[in-house]
């Protein structure tokens, strides 16, 4: 036992800090109630009752919670998952950590694909706060990698603070009418050939800020409604998100957005912080072009060109061609900032978004480590730019959401966005 702990301090320890701010602003979150205390230790089979500060809870098979029933979590809390295990919610899920004492979710290898992640397909009700979870995407019955978090259910959906690293496929999928808060959270190199960070259709309604996507094999976030059932409408507040170097496992055979929109979905897209993606701003033409609206993004690219080596031959992909793609209807507006597709010596301004730290990563591999740091340098062109007039949702499920702010990105310099 004390082998797996190290491993899981070392481990979250680097995801943890990967992103971190030099803002210290500390967000209190209460402490849930320890009703019916679970005692610490190998759990399996029908579970219920509250996960208990400071200890540990080894999943040995499949954990379900039934109909009517809640799984909650204090802080500080290790969850250890073994055998390719999977948490399902038929009930209530209340995972609620804190930003000192984060709620801790990883396989005992530490190995990315070994645990099956969150099924709430019919669960009552989602929230998901200062949660730390890796390393999922391990194969279902059929051989294909599970979702890290997957809802389909017309419930609200609250995921704040949280990290999610390394897994296999999709990150977070929300579909099915669900109403979605998912704010300030940090999305690092998952999806191995494929998967979005979110993946959200079929008429959920929510808002999507303040979130870093980092490396996501497929899009960063993926909005569509149905092509056979087209209402209700997929209706989504996307901004203030820093999105960089997506799509490129996924590669040419479909290459990963920033932020797309299809399917009769629609999205107001602002203030965002788009670098290094294979494309940016796909706006397709089945989308709801009428009431899609979008502006005040900052588009990057560190480098000219990068070689796809997804196809043989390989290709050499000009990235700032793919800030809005070529095949989508997006435009790009007055409001935005946007590289030219020059060389940057040639003098003309590249809207560097000046991140405090940044290697230049285009392209990395599943799992691998971000050291960047994505705050601002005090002379970023990303300060003071942003559109702050759109109106978002607002109301009981949204009790923590985050207002857009006028500077682009998850990280503005007044400190109310990303915590990590």
């Amino acid at each position: 036992m004390k082998t797996v702990k190290m491993l899981l301090v070392v481990s979250l320890a680097t995801i943890l800090f990967s992103c971190s701010k030099t803002d210290t602003t500390t967000v209190i979150q209460p402490t849930v109630p320890a009703s019916s205390p679970i005692q610490p230790g190998h759990i399996h089979g029908y579970v219920r009752g509250t996960f208990t500060t400071g200890n540990t809870y080894i999943i040995d098979s499949d954990i379900i919670v039934k109909p009517g029933d809640t799984l909650s979590s204090q802080q500080g809390v290790n969850v250890i998952v073994n055998n390719n295990s999977q948490i399902v919610v038929n009930g209530v899920l209340v995972l609620v950590g804190t930003q000192s004492q984060p709620i801790t979710m990883n396989s005992s290898s530490n190995t990315p694909g070994t645990w099956g992640g969150i099924n709430g397909d019919s669960a009552q009700a989602v929230t998901i706060k200062w949660t730390n979870i890796a390393n999922t995407g391990g194969p279902d019955g059929t051989g294909s990698p599970r979702p890290s978090i997957e809802v389909t259910a017309p419930i609200p959906v609250d995921i704040e603070d949280s990290w999610v690293s390394n897994g296999q496929d999709n990150a977070i999928g929300v579909e099915n009418g669900a109403t979605v808060n998912i704010v300030r959270n940090t999305i690092i190199s998952s999806g191995s050939t494929d998967g979005e960070a979110l993946d959200i259709k079929l008429g959920v309604k929510g808002n999507i800020a303040y979130n870093v996507i980092y490396n996501q094999a497929g899009s960063g976030i993926k909005i569509e409604t149905d092509d056979v059932v087209p209402f209700p409408q997929t209706i989504l507040n996307v901004y203030n998100n820093t999105i960089l170097s997506c799509g490129w496992r996924r590669g040419a055979a479909e290459p990963g957005r920033a932020v797309s929109v299809g399917l009769n979905a629609v999205a107001r897209i602002y203030n965002n912080i788009f670098v290094n993606n294979y494309q940016d701003l796909e706006i397709f033409k089945d989308a709801d072009t009428v009431n899609t609206k979008y502006g005040n993004n900052l588009f990057y690219a560190s480098v000219k060109q990068y070689i796809d080596s997804t196809v043989t031959p390989n290709i050499a992909i000009t990235l700032r061609s793919n800030f809005y793609p070529g095949d989508g209807v997006g435009k790009p507006q007055s409001s935005d900032l946007i590289s030219p597709i020059v060389s940057d010596s040639a003098g003309i301004k590249s809207y560097n978004p000046l991140f405090t730290k940044f290697d230049g990563t285009v392209s990395a591999p599943n799992a691998a480590v971000n050291n960047n740091i994505f705050t601002l340098q005090s002379n970023s062109p990303a300060i003071g730019v942003g559109n702050t007039s759109f109106s978002v949702f607002g109301g009981v499920n949204y009790s923590s959401n985050a207002m857009p702010n006028k500077d682009l990105g998850a990280y503005p310099t007044d400190g109310t966005g990303n915590k990590h």
